[in-house]
């Protein structure tokens, strides 16, 4: 028994997860798979925010063919966010507000800068984005892409653009800009420029139903046990449609993640390609956010104490592993990349994250 199939058998175990797939590679090509409890090989899961390294790839893609240019308004594709309202303060009433003193760009969106994202706290602001459908939150968006830019559309920023990090949104937002760029569903985009290349024919934004039955179930880890939050082969995440699911996100495999990050691994260079411009891709695994726009209360209590953010990735900014990048998804699931080695990680569970989660992965990350 290898020691990765050791890891995810003892997690099965211990209660992290009914099933864990996990996958250890490098840059030249080898690759170690190894699955536990009922996670087969082949499970197509919820990826969620693992899917914010792929778009900010895709997006990198249309800058280096002068689509689109980093600091571009995105008022031009999107002229629902021109002429935005800032809220005077975070916890101010939403309609106390000041004008935008700069417009938002396609690195805001990249860099959570935006003005957009999540709420931790309660706010009048909060309230409203609950009350619009346009809050972050382990339930899935149930809004149609354009419907949900114009809900949130309708509310105030929470800060200038550039000024706060703040998670989730704008990457919402920048899906869509992508499919307006491209001129159709962000899907069929991501398939033709980015996926199939990979070899990443089961990722996309919906399993079709004549795969369904490979899609896991999802839980939530309670005091009592797990608790099942999303059905297996059904629900949301079953679609033959995906047309207005370009602010959502993907469904994906472990071998198809793992080559995604073993291009990420290999100077974004897949089987003698470039697939992100080295200059471009050396940015998005740069923390690109000042220090002043690092809000403690904008996500989970020490984070910018070893981390930075580049172009959808997290970055570790010291220690043994300084520049080893990558991120999680709400589901248990989590990705690293380190170019000082070339070796890679993908892990897969569908237990929303918790510590027995974060156990598993800094568990990984030490094997």
């Amino acid at each position: 028994m290898s020691d990765l199939t050791d890891l995810a058998e003892r997690h099965v175990r211990e209660g992290t997860a009914p099933g864990v797939v996990a996958a250890l590679g490098d840059a030249s090509g080898a690759l170690e798979v190894a699955a536990a409890g009922d996670l087969e090989p082949d499970a197509v899961v919820r990826i969620q925010s693992m899917t914010k390294p792929v778009v900010a790839v895709a997006t990198l893609r249309l800058v280096a063919r002068g689509r689109l240019g980093l600091d571009d308004p995105v008022a031009h594709w999107l002229p629902e966010l021109a002429d935005r309202r800032v809220l005077r303060s975070p916890g101010a009433e939403v309609d106390d507000t000041v004008p935008v003193e700069r417009p938002i760009t396609v690195r805001h969106l990249l860099t959570c800068t935006s003005g957009y994202g999540m709420v931790l706290d309660d706010s009048p602001l909060a309230r409203a984005m609950a009350t619009a459908g346009v809050e972050a939150g382990p339930e899935p968006v149930t809004l149609a892409a354009d419907d949900w830019l114009a809900a949130l559309a309708s509310l105030p920023l929470v800060a200038q653009p550039g000024q706060t990090w703040r998670y989730h949104h704008s990457f919402g937002v920048l899906g869509i800009l992508l499919s307006r760029v491209v001129q159709r569903p962000l899907d069929d985009h991501l398939r033709d420029d980015l996926l199939l290349p990979l070899g990443m024919t089961d990722t996309g934004y919906a399993v079709p139903p004549a795969r369904a039955h490979r899609l896991p179930a999802a839980y939530r880890l309670m005091e009592d046990g797990l608790v099942e939050i999303e059905p297996a082969g059904a629900g949301h995440d079953v679609a033959d449609d995906t047309s207005t699911r370009s602010h959502d996100e993907l469904v994906s495999t472990v071998a198809d993640y793992a080559a995604f990050a073993r291009m990420l691994a290999a100077g974004g260079v897949h089987e003698g390609e470039q697939v992100v411009d080295a200059e471009l891709l050396l940015a998005m695994r740069t923390d690109q956010v000042p220090a002043t726009a690092k809000d403690p209360a904008g996500f989970f209590s020490g984070f910018w104490e070893t981390s930075g953010w580049g172009y959808g990735v997290g970055v570790e900014v010291g220690g043994e592993h300084a520049g080893r990048f990558g991120w999680s998804g709400g589901l248990g699931t989590d990705f690293w990349v380190d170019p000082a080695t070339g070796r890679y990680a993908v892990v897969l569970t569908q237990v929303e994250m918790g510590p027995p989660a974060f156990r598993l992965v800094a568990d990984l990350q030490r094997l």
